[in-house]
């Protein structure tokens, strides 16, 4: 029965995230939209179809063999792989302000990095679960994780999305440490990475702006800084109480990203403090259960691929709500379940079926 209350807290705090990101994703987005697409729902009623796709995944997943997953490990990383490349090809994937990263599908969009970090994560899984006792040796335990992940990694980074490659690796890393690769290994590879971070941010022109403005926002207060400067006027607007559900006035075109990125500085405009803490108290709650799901799996395929769902969900968390606060440079990670993010929210949807999944193995009458 443990399993079984587990299944249901885990539900429950899901279900309540979701219902918050309605609720806010419509108060946060009605006015842009209305003047976008002289339709205040607009963005409201295609969540609402993100949604539904979401819970549709979610249902199939939780009543799937997830081992079969393991089988299908490989393959389904073959075909993230060439989604990643065909969405840098000019005319098929979709650009946005310079990167490409969706596949556009007449009202709908797909960015198949979200499917590549699932991938990834199931095959390190896979691979942990059958290679374990090879964990320690270099060029049979560590190398081929460490392969898949650069390769996906570069193709990604090409979008360009550094946010989710920095995602997946800290959880791929983080994933080989637990299983019990050799410490010198890693530190190896973060050192040997350093050099290379340094390039990708100092070295390309944007990356350079959000770490300045990160560091010192009032230095361009109408340019680099403005978003970081309008989330923290958010942030210190609402208070204890918050100004009122609907009344932001952040969200009036002065918070770029306000239903995306940046919905947690709306939360603590019109909630206030104790609206964010409610926020953070349900992340942690969820966290918790999902904790509980990771030492209850019935096997090492099963305990690797609970621990790398939670991971990605609970850094997205965490760098959303520091991007917000201003305490770590923007990264654009939406917040899970909260955030309209179309493909992200359905992805991390499908997460929560599979530890749902996990959490009903075993489980007593």
């Amino acid at each position: 029965m443990v399993l079984r209350d587990i299944r249901i807290n885990l539900f429950a705090i899901t279900l309540i995230l979701v219902c918050l990101g309605v609720v806010m994703i419509y108060s946060a987005s009605n006015i842009y939209a209305w003047e976008r697409y002289k339709d205040g729902a607009f963005f409201l009623k295609r969540h609402f179809i993100f949604f539904l796709i979401g819970i549709l995944l979610t249902y199939w997943v939780m009543n799937y063999d997830y081992k079969k997953l393991a089988h299908y490990a490989k393959p389904f990383l073959i075909v993230s792989i060439i989604l990643l490349l065909l969405v840098l090809i000019p005319g098929i994937g979709r650009e946005v302000s310079g990167a490409r990263r969706w596949f556009r599908f007449k009202f709908l969009s797909f960015q198949p990095s979200g499917l590549a970090c699932l991938a990834v994560i199931i095959y390190t899984a896979d691979f942990l679960s059958r290679k374990g006792k090879l964990i320690k040796n270099f060029w049979k335990g560590f190398l081929p994780p460490l392969a898949v992940l650069g390769l996906v990694s570069l193709l990604i980074l090409a979008e360009p999305d550094l946010g989710t490659t920095l995602s997946i690796a800290m959880v791929v890393l983080v994933m080989l440490y637990i299983a019990g690769t050799r410490f010198h290994y890693l530190l190896s590879l973060v050192l040997l990475a350093l050099p290379v971070l340094y390039l990708l941010i100092f070295h390309v022109a944007y990356r350079r702006s959000r770490i300045l403005s990160f560091l010192n926002p009032w230095a361009d207060p109408k340019g680099s800084g403005f978003q970081i400067i309008q989330s923290q006027i958010a942030i210190g607007s609402g208070g204890v109480f918050g100004v009122g559900l609907g009344h932001s006035k952040q969200k009036l075109f002065y918070l770029p990203a306000a239903h995306t990125d940046f919905i947690f500085s709306i939360i603590a405009e019109e909630l206030g403090l104790l609206g964010t803490i409610g926020v953070i108290i349900l992340f942690i709650m969820f966290i918790q259960q999902c904790l509980k799901i990771i030492k209850h799996a019935p096997n090492k395929f099963s305990y690797f691929l609970s621990l790398g769902l939670v991971l990605m969900i609970t850094f997205k968390a965490m760098v959303n709500i520091g991007v917000s606060c201003g305490v770590l440079p923007t990264k654009g990670l939406p917040l899970p379940f909260i955030s309209y993010g179309g493909s992200s929210f359905i992805f991390d949807m499908v997460s929560v079926g599979i530890l749902l999944n996990i959490a009903r193995t075993g489980e007593y009458p």
